[in-house]
Order: structure tokens, then C-alpha cells, then sequence
């Protein structure tokens, strides 16, 4: 079943999120000051992409 014009733009608002969170958390690993807290964010970042690249798949 086709999805909406409506859900089409909410699923490119969430894929845009997401990729941004990503971006932002591997910035922050770049930047941590501790092994854990780089640790920490480079775990968000890998999280963040895995659910981008989910919510992708619902476009083919």
C-alpha cells in the first residue's frame, strides 16, 4: 500500500533528524574528553544512523 504525501514528509523530516543527531553525536565523540564519553557518543551516532537508514527503507 502507498503511503501518503502526509506520512512521505513526516518519514524525510524523521530521516533528516536522525541524520542530523548522527552528525552532531560523532562531533561530539570527536571532542570527548573521556574514552566513555566518546565511547558513549559514537555508540548514539552508530544508533542514530542504524534507525536512518531503517526509516530509508520505507521509501522504496
Amino acid at each position: 500500500m502507498p503511503i501518503t504525501e502526509m506520512e512521505l514528509q513526516n518519514l524525510r523530516h524523521l530521516i533528516m533528524e536522525h541524520e542530523t543527531v548522527s552528525c552532531k553525536m560523532s562531533c561530539y565523540a570527536q571532542d570527548a574528553s573521556t574514552p566513555e564519553f566518546k565511547q558513549y557518543f559514537e555508540k548514539a551516532a552508530r544508533c542514530a544512523d542504524d534507525t536512518r537508514q531503517q526509516l530509508m527503507t520505507f521509501l522504496k
